[in-house]
Formats: C-alpha cells, structure tokens, sequence
C-alpha cells in the first residue's frame, strides 16, 4: 500500500506555550531539508497541534520519504496515514473497510478500532465509532478478530477538520529541531565516542559545527577521509556540518620536543581545546562538545578533565560523561558511524601516546611544562588556524 500523506507527531514541542509556533516552524524547516533530496514535490503544513507531510506527485518510494522522515530531531513518530476530507459516516466507513484490505492482504490477524473525536460536534461519540467501524470490519472480513487488549492491528481513527485513518507509528528521533537551541564545535576524532557526542547534542536543538586535528605524515589521507565520512553520516541527522581540519602536526612535534612525555597528552588536549574555542568564538559558536567519559583513558579522569577545561572560557558539553564503552558502541550502532569509526586508520590523539601517561595531572606542573613553548607556540596555533581547510559535509 502506498500511501501519500504522513502525519508527523511532535512531544516537547507541544508544551512550549506561546512559543510553540517557533518550534514547528522550526520542525517544518527541518522536515523540508530531510526531504530535498528525494527530488519530489511535498507539502508540508500544520493543523491543530499536527504537522502533515502530502505528496503532490507519484515519484517517491515511501520507505524513503519514512527513512528521510525518522531521522528529523523533534519528531517523535511518522505516521502514514489515509486523509478523507468528508465526514459522512457510510464514508468513513467505506474508507476505513479500504484501509484495512489494502494494509492488510492477511486477514488472519486480531484488531481494535480505537477513535479520537478533536471535532465534539461529530454526530456519533468515539465509542459508538468504535463498535461500529470494528464491526463493519468484522462483518467484511470473516477471518478477522477483535482483541481490545493485545490486538495484532490498532486501527486508529482522528475525527478532526478531516479524518485520519492510519495504524502504523514508526519512532522519529524525538528531542528538539536543529537550529532552535544555537550552535556549538564539536572535537571530532575518528573514534566511537565524539560522533555520538555530538548527535546527542544536535538531538537537542543545537546546530553542530566541527573541528579534527590532522597529523600529516603520522596520520594518513585516509584518516581524514575517514572523519569527512563520519561528518557526512552524522549530517543525516544533524544537517549539513562545516568541518574544520586543522594541521597539528608542527604543534605536536612541538610538545614533543619540549615537555614532558608523561604529560603530552593532556597538554595536546589542551591546545586542541584552545584552538577549537578561537575557532568557535569566530563562528558564533556558543560551546564546545567532546565525546569524553569519565575514567575511559588518562586524558578523561576527573583530574585531566579540570585541568583541560581551564583553558576553556565557554562552555564544554560532554553527554557521554557517564556512559560506559559498550554503551556508546551501541548509540553509534544505532545511528550508523561504528562501522566507519572503527577502520584502522588511526587519528593525532594515538600517534604520540605516553608509555606511562600521567592520570592526576596538576594545573602548576602543567602550566609550568607550558612555560618552554612560549617561543613558538603562539605562531604556530596562528599557522594551523589561517591554513585550516573547510570542507561542507552533507548527508551521504
């Protein structure tokens, strides 16, 4: 069965008072984005606390319209709907008859009708609607059954300015439409973690830009084709990402050579945190987002954290804090970036690892490490940012 409208249901959006108009406009945006590249006609509108996807052409597939819709932040459910304009009851009968022949070719199957009236002046209650649509089902449709506690089908019939029939809801993502909530940088790696970071913060409204740090020759083009490639997956639901890639190569070395080995990695994290934030600051950026979890390595103790966000000035969102390893394999398998983070090309955070790292760094020591860069360091953070490339990474 083909269907040509959907019917979109939305969760947060709905207590947002007299703001609500600015998220479902918001909503509405998004769902013109997600659906662009399919290169069909749609109309998207709302109508009392509903918004509605209609096709105006014959030239889409839905899975694909589904699929497109099901990864739009803000919606909670998709629901391919049949839309009858006139409300006479031998109609809506007949339609709902149509429905569940054309939905269900087995009939061998247990149902429920279960019936909102939004328009109270409709001429019978939904319990009436109920008895009578479930029995017009069954009468049609001898093999059929009702079970009104654990039905196979729920056929669920909205009375409104029209009428909905429809049984199917698919989960949407849920959270809040891209772009409501400002824009923040996200550090993205080639890893598991920081993707999933940064789609848990997208989810929540924020327009996601990103920086990776590239460590020519020690890192290869396929590394950062790697990162391009989980830019381009997150971007399914984010929205187009502007990513940043900066050579840190120089500055690595520089660390390398000047300051203690125990302390590399936390010093590194440092500067990546600093030019990350002068990058954001240019952008309009509000904050920063990395994929750290408390403990998982040296760099992500309680201890290295405190001393990694003095250099921050804004603030540092991590919603993998408290997540353990499994636990973020499983989000990124779920929004599709595993596979690509873990191919074996390796990122700057692993080329130059400390045997011994230390794991309760102190801001004194650290500080006092950063002393002996002080004659280069400045040019060359000034180099890496003016040479930085930005490549647009849409959704693939």
């Amino acid at each position: 069965m083909k269907y040509t409208s959907f019917l979109i249901k939305y969760g947060e959006i709905g207590v947002k008072g007299k703001n609500r108009y600015k998220f479902e406009d918001a909503l509405m945006k998004q769902i013109r984005i997600a659906l662009k590249p399919l290169s069909c006609d749609f109309r998207v509108s709302r109508e009392l606390g509903r918004i509605y996807v209609d096709a105006d052409d014959d030239c889409y597939d839905d899975e694909d319209v589904i699929d497109a819709l099901c990864r739009v932040f803000g919606i909670v459910a998709v629901c391919p709907v049949v839309r009858i304009e006139s409300k006479d009851f031998e109609n809506l009968k007949k339609a709902v008859i149509e429905y569940f022949d054309r939905a269900y070719p087995d009939k061998a199957v247990s149902f429920k009708v279960d019936t909102k009236r939004a328009d109270k002046s409709y001429e019978k209650t939904s319990e009436q609607l109920n008895a009578l649509l479930g029995e017009a089902i069954l009468e049609t449709f001898c093999e059929t059954r009702v079970d009104v506690h654990k039905p196979d089908v729920l056929i669920k019939v909205e009375i409104r300015n029209h009428i909905n029939i429809y049984s199917l809801s698919l989960p949407g993502p849920g959270g809040m439409p891209v772009g409501t909530n400002g824009k923040a940088m996200l550090l993205l790696s080639g890893g598991i973690d920081s993707p999933v970071a940064g789609y848990m913060i997208a989810k929540r409204g924020v327009k996601i830009e990103a920086v990776y740090f590239h460590a020519p020759p020690y890192t290869s083009e396929r590394a950062k084709i790697k990162v391009i490639e989980l830019a381009r997956t997150m971007a399914r639901y984010t929205g187009v990402i502007n990513l940043n890639i900066i050579n840190f190569t120089d500055i690595q070395l520089y660390i390398y050579e000047k300051c203690p080995h125990d302390e590399l990695t936390i010093i590194m994290r440092r500067y990546m945190m600093k030019i990350a934030q002068q990058i954001a600051k240019t952008n309009g950026d509000l904050a920063l987002i990395t994929g750290e979890s408390v403990g998982q390595v040296a760099s992500q103790t309680v201890h290295s954290l405190a001393v990694t966000d003095n250099v921050c000035e804004m603030p540092v969102f991590r919603p993998l804090i408290g997540f353990d390893k499994q636990e973020i394999i499983t989000a990124a398998q779920k929004i599709g970036t595993f596979e690509t983070s873990i191919e074996p090309y390796e990122d700057c955070c692993t080329i130059f690892v400390a045997k011994h790292p230390v794991t309760k760094p102190q801001l004194e020591k650290i500080l006092e490490s950063e002393k002996k860069l002080s004659e280069k360091i400045d040019d060359l953070i000034k180099s890496a940012v003016d040479t930085k490339e930005r490549i647009l990474c849409s959704a693939k």
